[in-house]
């Protein structure tokens, strides 16, 4: 597996659109209260949003799409509404997978899907292989997944590939380990529903991603509320512990090499 650039190692390149947008979907529940739905009516709405935001991400360039769909703290919810969330994802999974491999989408879930009903882990296993071969848009679901869970599972791997060289372990032998480590680390985390925490979601990978918090709720998230996201994005000034002015400095220098290569 290549390992993708650090953005505490070097400095990745970046542009106008982020190439690796990483999502917590929130506020699924306060929609459905907002109309006095059950809480799962929200989630179901939810997944059509989620279906509008990879359409979207095809359309505006975005290589990477990463959603937080169900966490391993989640499982302390009422019993009912974590029964009703696995019907909704294997429905989900019968329902999407297909018209994500008709449309160039390569499909996989990061987490320990072993704790899922063996139903879904084989519609999980089927459609990863299915769209394996898939470039248009990488889309990722973060099931039973955390971010603490995955550097440990990292550092097991780590470990039980070369047992005898714990001294030398560095970043990058973890990184490889990783759940994304064949992705860009994201450019842009976005959090629906007016909560600011990334609630143990990609925490090595957040390191120098530009944080986007919106009172939407998910459900209402569409297109022109991803425009907004990416607008703010393009607002940042992506340092990676550099200053203003080397950035400035090295923006000349491009500018100035351009310049040249015209004459």
């Amino acid at each position: 597996m290549p390992l993708t650039p650090s953005s505490t190692r070097g400095i990745p390149e970046t542009g106008a659109i982020p190439k690796h947008i990483a999502i917590i979907m929130d506020g699924n529940g306060r929609w459905a209260r907002k109309r006095f739905l059950p809480r799962i009516a929200g989630h179901t709405q939810g997944v059509e949003a989620v279906r509008g935001t990879i359409k979207a991400c095809i359309e505006r360039g975005v290589s990477h799409l990463t959603i937080f769909a169900f966490s391993s703290e989640n499982w302390r919810r009422p019993a009912e509404e974590v029964k009703l969330l696995m019907q909704l994802f294997l429905v989900a999974l019968e329902r999407e997978v297909t018209g994500l491999h008709e449309n160039g989408v390569r499909f996989r879930v990061i987490g320990d899907i072993s704790k899922f009903d063996p139903k879904i882990v084989d519609f999980v296993q089927q459609g990863e292989a299915l769209t394996a071969g898939n470039s248009r848009l990488n889309f990722t679901v973060a099931a039973n997944y955390g971010g603490r869970w995955d550097i440990m599972q990292a550092v097991r791997k780590m470990i039980a590939e070369n047992p005898d060289s714990a001294a030398n372990f560095d970043e990058p032998d973890i990184a490889r380990h990783l759940a994304l480590a064949d992705a860009p680390e994201p450019d842009l985390f976005i959090r629906t529903g007016g909560e600011c925490r990334i609630s143990n979601f990609l925490l090595w990978q957040l390191a120098y991603t530009e944080l986007y918090f919106t009172d939407t709720l998910w459900p209402d998230f569409d297109a022109s509320a991803l425009d907004e996201a990416i607008a703010s994005y393009r607002k940042r000034e992506r340092r990676f512990g550099r200053t203003s002015e080397q950035i400035a400095g090295q923006q000349e220098n491009k500018n100035t090499v351009s310049n040249e290569d015209r004459v």
